[in-house]
C-alpha cells in the first residue's frame, strides 16, 4: 500500500538512524586532534571541518534523493563502476573498516593492556602483540557474524545508538561545565592556513562518500514504508539529513572543544583517540573509562560488520560466481592485515587516496544539484568530473610526498585544494553551453 506520510517518530527514527549511519566510532579521534592542533583557530578549522564533514554529508543525502537514487546515471557504465568500487573498497577493507578495530583498540582496549608496547617481528616488520590479537579476534567476529547475520546485530545497534547519543552528550556537557586549560597556540598548517586544512582534515570521515551510499539505503527503506513518491522522498530524506547533520555539529564541536582545552592531557598524542582516552580517565576515572570502551568497542564492531556486509553484498553482485560468503572471508582478512599498520599510520596513508577521490565525490555531489540547468547535462558532467579527478590527483601526490612544485602557481596548490577553482570555471562555462545539435548521449 502506498504511503505519503510518516510519522513524527518515525521521521526522527530515520533522522537518528541516519546520524548513526554517519557516526562510526572511528569519527570520534579527527575532531578532539584537531582542536588540539589548532589551537587558538580553532574556530576557522572547526568551520572549515564541518563543511566536508557535516555539510557535504547532507548535501550529498539531498543530491541523491534529488537523482532519485541514480546519482550516478549520466555516467558512462564502466566509469560510475569504477566509482563505486573506489567508494566501496575506501569506505571497506582498504581503510574505513581497518580503523574501526584500531579506534576500538586505542580507545576499549588499551587502557588496559599492561604491556602493550610488546612487539614481534613479521615479515621483517615490527608489529604491536596486543594489536594484532586484538584485530585477529575482532575481525574473526566480524566475520562470523557477517556470515551469519541475524537479529542479534539489530537488537545490539537498537540498545548501542541511544547509549551511545546518551554518552556524547554527557561527555559534550562536561566540556561546557568543567575547567580545562588555556587554548594553546596553533601548530603547523593550522598556524597558515586553518580553515583549508579544516576542510581537508574532514575528508578524513569519509563521510561524503558515504552520503552516496547511504542515501540510496535510506530511499530503499522509504520504498519499503510505502513511500514511492520521489518529491516525498526528497522530502523525508532531507529531514532526516538535517536531523543527523545537528547531531553530527553538536559532537564535532564539543569535541573541539574538547581538545582545544586538553593541555597536558594531549602530550605526546599521536591521534584524538588518546586525547580522547585521557579526558574521560581524568574526569570520569576508571568507571568512565569502562563505559567509553564498552559503547566504542560495540559501535566499531556494529560498524565493522555493516561495511565487511555491504562490500560483500555489492562485490557479489558484480562478481556472481563469487559466494557472498568467499566475499566475507576475503574482506575480514584483508581487514585484519591491514588494521596491523596502525592507527597513525593508516590515517596517513589513506590521506592521499582521499585528496585524490574527494574531489570527485564533492564534485558529483554538487553538480546532481544543478545537473536540470544544463543544456547538456551528461556532457557537463563527465567534463565537470574529469577535472576534479585531473586536478585531486595533483593533490593526491603533493599529500604522498611527490615533487609538484612545478604547479605551486595554480590557486590553492599550496593548500591542497588546487581542484577547487578548476572545477567551478568548468562548471560554470557548462552551464552555458548551448544544446547540442545531437542527442547528448552521443556526447
Amino acid at each position: 500500500m502506498q504511503t505519503t506520510k510518516l510519522s513524527i517518530i518515525d521521521t526522527f527514527g530515520l533522522g537518528f538512524m541516519a546520524f548513526a549511519f554517519f557516526l562510526g566510532a572511528g569519527n570520534l579521534i579527527f575532531p578532539p586532534f584537531a582542536g588540539f592542533l589548532a589551537g587558538e583557530n580553532m574556530s576557522l578549522a572547526m568551520f572549515g571541518f564541518l563543511l566536508t564533514a557535516v555539510g557535504m554529508p547532507l548535501i550529498g543525502l539531498i543530491a541523491v534523493a534529488k537523482a532519485n537514487g541514480k546519482i550516478m546515471a549520466y555516467l558512462p557504465s564502466f566509469a560510475a563502476t569504477a566509482l563505486a568500487i573506489a567508494i566501496y573498497i575506501i569506505i571497506g577493507p582498504a581503510f574505513a573498516a581497518p580503523r574501526t578495530s584500531l579506534v576500538a583498540f586505542e580507545i576499549g582496549a588499551l587502557p588496559f593492556i599492561a604491556n602493550a608496547d610488546a612487539v614481534v617481528m613479521i615479515a621483517g616488520q615490527s608489529v604491536n602483540i596486543a594489536q594484532l590479537i586484538f584485530t585477529l579476534v575482532f575481525f574473526a567476529i566480524v566475520m562470523f557474524m557477517s556470515l551469519f547475520p541475524g537479529k542479534l546485530l539489530d537488537n545490539v545497534g537498537k540498545v548501542l545508538t541511544p547509549i551511545l547519543i546518551s554518552l556524547l552528550v554527557a561527555l559534550a556537557m562536561s566540556v561546557l561545565f568543567l575547567s580545562g586549560s588555556e587554548v594553546g597556540a596553533p601548530t603547523g598548517e593550522y598556524l597558515s592556513s586553518p580553515l583549508s586544512k579544516g576542510i581537508i582534515e574532514g575528508y578524513n570521515t569519509m563521510d561524503t562518500l558515504a552520503s552516496i551510499m547511504f542515501g540510496m539505503l535510506i530511499i530503499d527503506l522509504l520504498r519499503k514504508k510505502g513511500i514511492e513518491n520521489a518529491a516525498v522522498q526528497t522530502k523525508y530524506l532531507i529531514r532526516a539529513g538535517i536531523i543527523a547533520a545537528s547531531g553530527l555539529a553538536f559532537v564535532y564541536i564539543s569535541l573541539f572543544f574538547l581538545g582545544a582545552s586538553a593541555g597536558d592531557l594531549a602530550t605526546g598524542a599521536s591521534n584524538g583517540g588518546a586525547i580522547l582516552t585521557n579526558y574521560v580517565d581524568y574526569h570520569f576515572g576508571t568507571l568512565g573509562i569502562v563505559m567509553l570502551s564498552t559503547v566504542v568497542g560495540l559501535a566499531c564492531l556494529t560498524t565493522a560488520i555493516g561495511l565487511v556486509t555491504a562490500c560483500s553484498e555489492f562485490f557479489n553482485e558484480l562478481l556472481p560466481k563469487i559466494s557472498y560468503q568467499r566475499f566475507v572471508v576475503f574482506f575480514s582478512v584483508v581487514c585484519a592485515i591491514v588494521a596491523n599498520v596502525g592507527l597513525s599510520q593508516l590515517i596517513s596513508i589513506s590521506i592521499p587516496v582521499l585528496m585524490t577521490i574527494y574531489p570527485v565525490a564533492i564534485a558529483l555531489v554538487l553538480i546532481t544539484l544543478i545537473t536540470p540547468k544544463f543544456a547538456r547535462p551528461e556532457f557537463s558532467q563527465r567534463l565537470v568530473l574529469s577535472v576534479a579527478l585531473a586536478f585531486g590527483i595533483l593533490d593526491g601526490l603533493k599529500t604522498a610526498g611527490v615533487d609538484m612544485s612545478a604547479f605551486n602557481l595554480l590557486p590553492l596548490h599550496a593548500e591542497g585544494m588546487a581542484w577547487l577553482l578548476p572545477t567551478a570555471i568548468v562548471t560554470l562555462v557548462c552551464l552555458f553551453l548551448p544544446k547540442s545539435s545531437q542527442s547528448d548521449s552521443v556526447a
